[in-house]
């Protein structure tokens, strides 16, 4: 969001400090004050005085001259699992789907370039790209991504790609805009989306639209397995039905409760 578009009550600091722990990571699990001031995007006065009060909050710590996190801000994180009936809603259903395919299951929404998972099942115990709730990975290099970006309005779409730069994660991952969005374009179509390690070599995944009453696209639910065993092909022909159909329970189960269609709406 640029500054032109900020209401009027916008809290410059409360965003600082929300920035401050957005930053942190498996990849940056403690930071000097310069350090999270770069990645944050805010000025090392600005970044101190935040600090200063997540410290004083419970919510970082620091020694050495080294910043971390704190387990307070799980809570943060428990809050919005809670209100959103993650256990009630969906949770049943990706266990349902893992107890019929094994491998895993999530849900995930989109958050600006990335999907963010809000839901995740898995028996799965080999290292790969990590998925749990809360984890953030570019929606176009994910099947989930691919799934909610085809349920977008077109001039919201095009806003999307307007300022996407992709990266590549593996030597396999789509960085051409034009084919992603062909195969956004193909999602759309045909209400599924498969990816073979776009996101993580090994990772193969086949995701559905989880849609509202009103028939709008407000989550997305995969099913994913170890590239070797299993192919796009097999999991279309073997779990496509199970998972749309699992995905329209979701729906109905975030329908029948208005709160919960708003926080996962959004």
């Amino acid at each position: 969001m640029s500054a032109d578009d900020r209401p009027a009550e916008f809290v410059e600091a409360l965003a600082k400090g929300l920035a401050i722990i957005e930053c942190f990571d498996a990849a940056h699990p403690e930071m000097t004050l310069s350090e999270i001031s770069r990645r944050a995007g805010i000025t090392p006065a600005a970044a101190r005085r935040s600090l200063i009060t997540l410290e004083t909050l419970g919510y970082v710590g620091s020694a050495n001259k080294r910043f971390h996190l704190r387990p307070r801000v799980m809570g943060l994180g428990s809050a919005f699992y809670f209100s959103a009936r993650i256990d009630e809603l969906m949770l049943p259903e990706l266990r349902h789907v893992v107890e019929l395919f094994g491998d895993a299951s999530s849900v995930a929404t989109l958050d600006g370039k990335d999907v963010i998972y809000v839901a995740h099942y898995s028996v799965q115990r080999a290292r790969r790209a990590t998925a749990v709730v809360g984890a953030r990975y570019p929606a176009h290099a994910t099947s989930l991504g691919r799934v909610l970006l085809a349920g977008m309005e077109d001039a919201a779409l095009d806003a999307w790609f307007a300022d996407l730069e992709p990266q590549a994660l593996t030597a396999r991952t789509l960085t051409e805009p034009g084919a992603i969005r062909a195969e956004v374009m193909a999602t759309r179509e045909r209400n599924y989306a498969t990816t073979v390690d776009q996101l993580d070599y090994g990772i193969t995944a086949l995701a559905v639209p989880i849609r509202n009453a009103a028939g709008q696209t407000v989550a997305a639910l995969n099913t994913s397995g170890y590239t070797g065993l299993v192919t796009p092909e097999l999991l279309i022909a073997e779990r496509l039905q199970e998972l749309q159909a699992a995905a329209a329970r979701i729906g109905h189960a975030i329908d029948r409760y208005p709160m919960a269609a708003s926080i996962i709406g959004n």
